[in-house]
């Protein structure tokens, strides 16, 4: 997309907005599907991190999977047309009514703790295929929010514990058809994968009747110049290479499965807002705009860098400005970027929004939550509506006796 295709956009469906470029979705998902080369890799796209349904449908022509972390990303699942076999389940810290529903919807079932693996077994038995998630104790991941393998990680069942998942699967005779591991996100180095992978090839001769192996994600996407991000030829490369001689000491072929979200859709990805002050201070030249920490969290939560461009004025002259939102909270997108000159109501861009996005948005300060747009085939469509009024009290119930 062009800048002024961008500025179009603005115009026709106002701001805040966040635009995807199918183009790039695709593109990502075929470059990491064709890393893994020979290997046929499953990717099952991790829906937490962009979830409409229009992104989910082109990731199904592609031939994707999706990773679900609650019984109602299933549901965004199935609707978007994904069969239940399509769909791996991996939730953490729920109560076993959830487990039961994602059974009875018919998906892949990925357990990460002892006493769900007990309840699991001694009510399914073996009529019910599950995958482990195992902790492999290894800390990797570009911030600790993000970082869920390490020894204090609230997800997955110790490797340690692997003795007590034997036992519990023999006893109850439990159909265990996958391995899974998850370290954590903006991974670089393949000798992370590969230690985690080698934890992995060794509990999975514990297990005879494996299908897949399913090694999450994490791969790193670029946000500003010069950031190391994954190289995922290289990495592919050696990480076919191990599985290829697992399997041969395995016996026979396993499928190998990622989960990535984040290196789909990220880069597919802006926020156009618009320019509502810009503020001189003692010490600081503040850009205002019209969207805050409630439409992207990333910046304040994981301290993220999101490069902002000024599409209005892209030929400007530069100048030092912090980029904040209009939150009653210290709400702050960029500090100190050189921008091309910002005046009162020009269009901001803010890259690399597609992942985790819209889906962490929400309405603090009784803000309502941004459209959504999909550049697609050439054109710009309407994905979802902007919030109204009435979407904020919806659901309120009000009590007579104060009215």
């Amino acid at each position: 997309m062009t800048n002024s295709e961008l500025l179009e956009i603005a115009n026709e469906y106002g701001t805040p907005t966040y635009v995807y470029d199918a183009s790039i979705t695709i593109e990502q998902y075929n470059k990491l599907h064709n890393a893994f080369s020979p290997l046929d890799v499953k990717l099952h796209y991790a829906l937490k991190a962009l979830n409409n349904v229009n992104i989910l449908r082109i990731l199904k022509k592609e031939g994707a999977g999706l990773d679900a972390v609650s019984v109602q990303e299933i549901m965004l699942g199935l609707r978007a047309g994904f069969e239940p076999h399509d769909i791996m389940y991996t939730p953490n810290c729920v109560s076993f009514d959830e487990i039961r529903e994602a059974v009875e919807l018919g998906v892949y079932i990925n357990i990460d703790n002892l006493n769900m693996l007990e309840k699991f077994g001694n009510e399914y038995g073996n009529s019910v295929p599950c995958c482990i998630r195992i902790n492999p104790h290894i800390m990797a991941g570009g911030n600790s929010n993000i970082s869920v393998g390490h020894i204090d990680s609230k997800f997955g069942i110790s490797i340690h514990q692997l003795r007590h998942i034997v036992r519990l699967s023999e006893h109850f005779d439990m159909n265990i058809i996958g391995l899974h591991m998850h370290t954590g996100s903006d991974i670089i180095d393949a000798d992370v994968f590969l230690r985690g992978a080698s934890l992995l090839y060794e509990a999975a001769q514990e297990f005879r009747d494996l299908k897949f192996l399913d090694f999450g994600s994490g791969f790193k996407v670029g946000y500003k110049e010069g950031d190391i991000v994954t190289d995922i030829e290289t990495i592919g490369k050696k990480i076919a290479e191990s599985f290829q001689e697992f399997c041969k000491r395995y016996g026979r072929d396993l499928e190998l499965w990622f989960e990535p979200g984040k290196y789909i859709v990220s880069e597919c990805g802006k926020l156009l807002v618009k320019t509502n002050v810009v503020k001189q201070t003692t010490s600081t030249v503040f850009v205002g705009v019209n969207s805050g920490q409630n439409h992207l969290l990333r910046p304040m939560f994981y301290n993220a860098y999101h490069e902002i461009e000024n599409i209005s004025n892209p030929n400007g002259e530069k100048r030092l400005y912090s980029i904040v939102g209009n939150i009653c909270e210290s709400d702050t997108f960029g500090y100190d970027r050189l921008l091309a000159e910002v005046r009162e109501n020009d269009i901001l861009a803010i890259h690399n929004a597609g992942a985790y996005g819209f889906t962490m948005s929400n309405q603090y300060n009784a803000r309502l939550r941004p459209a959504e747009v999909m550049w697609f085939n050439g054109k710009a469509h309407l994905i979802r509506k902007r919030e109204t009024l009435e979407d904020l009290y919806r659901n309120e119930v009000e009590i007579p006796e104060l009215v």
